[in-house]
């Protein structure tokens, strides 16, 4: 099978040999002559997977004692509630920064459990960048921030200092770079963008900051219950977390996050250096320190033109690089997995559609 050239935003591309792996897994996992769709989740063979996968996580992050990893399902969106329901105090508040339609999610869940301040914002400019020099307030029970915009094509580069735990959605671009886990008090993220398929949800988080809310807990919303149950306190997505495992190996293998920050700032560069030379195209996000390496977002400059460049990008077996509904134009998205070639036949395309109509 020829592939297609993938720049989905999500669920994105995956590692080709995580993929074949996987498959394999699901016709017969670990020599037992069993599907993995088919195995419990209690038998030594996923709890293998299970254990295998946090460590993983842990190591990348680079934390350690004191953490505990949860794979769990429901998506980022879920955790915009879990996280106020388990850190938001009955009588406190929490701090958020807006820097986009995922980041005001989160705000509208937490909004309804309790005091929610929005205390640094980008919407003044459609979520174009990301909002700096802002005051954290040291009296609020965490800050919550949003480390990449998929929508927007913005990321945080460098992360706040703050005396109060910080908890960031790292959904898009959780292990795309090194990232010093200690920084936070809670990390979560959906898989499906740069660690496996959709389903799962990581979230890791520092197990001292929990169970001072004063709430009487609903069970499946109290992370400490599922950091109890080995997190299987109900079945967890099995599939999921064992491409998610694969994902993880499959990273360490080659070298880890100092090397996949090479390969995706080389990515980055070669995309948006072609965004900011040719004459049909720009880019949405005007500051350099401000673009996502995960998802350039870019406009025509004759939009006119827009189903000539669709007809050319498709007839070049490249898919997934429409904008989001919300803002049109597009985006590419450029995700571990994503090979510097895929990047190139886009280039490629962009420089002779320039040629045949500049």
């Amino acid at each position: 099978m020829k592939k297609v050239h993938n720049f989905s935003a999500g669920p994105g591309i995956l590692p080709a040999e995580v993929l074949q792996q996987a498959a394999d897994a699901c016709i017969n996992f670990d020599n037992l002559n069993l599907s993995l769709l088919e195995i419990s989740h209690r038998s030594k063979n996923f709890e293998a997977v299970i254990d295998e996968s946090r460590e993983l996580v842990k190591e990348l992050l680079g934390v350690g004692a004191g953490w505990q990893v949860l794979f769990l399902g429901g998506g980022a969106s879920q955790q915009f509630a879990m996280v106020p329901y388990n850190l938001l105090r009955e009588n406190g508040s929490a701090a958020y920064v807006n820097t986009g339609v995922w980041a005001s999610k989160a705000i509208k869940e937490a909004k309804i459990l309790g005091n929610t301040k929005v205390i640094a914002s980008s919407e003044d400019k459609q979520f174009g960048y990301i909002p700096k020099g802002y005051e954290i307030p040291t009296d609020a029970d965490y800050l919550h921030i949003t480390s990449n915009n998929t929508i927007y094509g913005t990321q945080m580069k460098s992360f706040p200092k703050s005396s109060i735990p910080v908890v960031c959605d790292m959904s898009s671009d959780i292990f795309s770079k090194p990232v010093d886990g200690n920084q936070f008090a809670l990390i979560y993220a959906g898989a499906q963008k740069n660690m496996g398929p959709a389903g799962a949800t990581m979230v890791a988080v520092r197990e001292d900051i929990l169970g001072k809310t004063e709430r009487k807990m609903l069970s499946m919303m109290d992370y400490r219950v599922h950091i109890k149950g080995g997190t299987m306190y109900n079945t967890p997505p099995v599939f999921p977390i064992y491409v998610v495992m694969l994902t993880l190996r499959w990273l360490k293998k080659n070298g880890g996050l100092m090397w996949i920050e090479g390969v995706n700032n080389a990515k980055a560069k070669l995309m948006y250096d072609e965004i900011d030379r040719n004459s049909l195209f720009k880019g949405t996000v005007i500051n350099p320190e401000d673009r996502s390496n995960m998802n350039a977002t870019f406009v025509m400059t004759k939009p006119e033109l827009e189903p000539e460049f669709d007809k050319m990008w498709k007839a070049a077996d490249i898919s997934g690089i429409r904008g989001h509904r919300d803002v049109g134009g597009y985006r590419a998205s450029l995700y571990n997995a994503l090979p510097l070639e895929s990047v190139q036949a886009l280039v490629d395309v962009m420089q002779a559609f320039e040629k045949q109509y500049a």
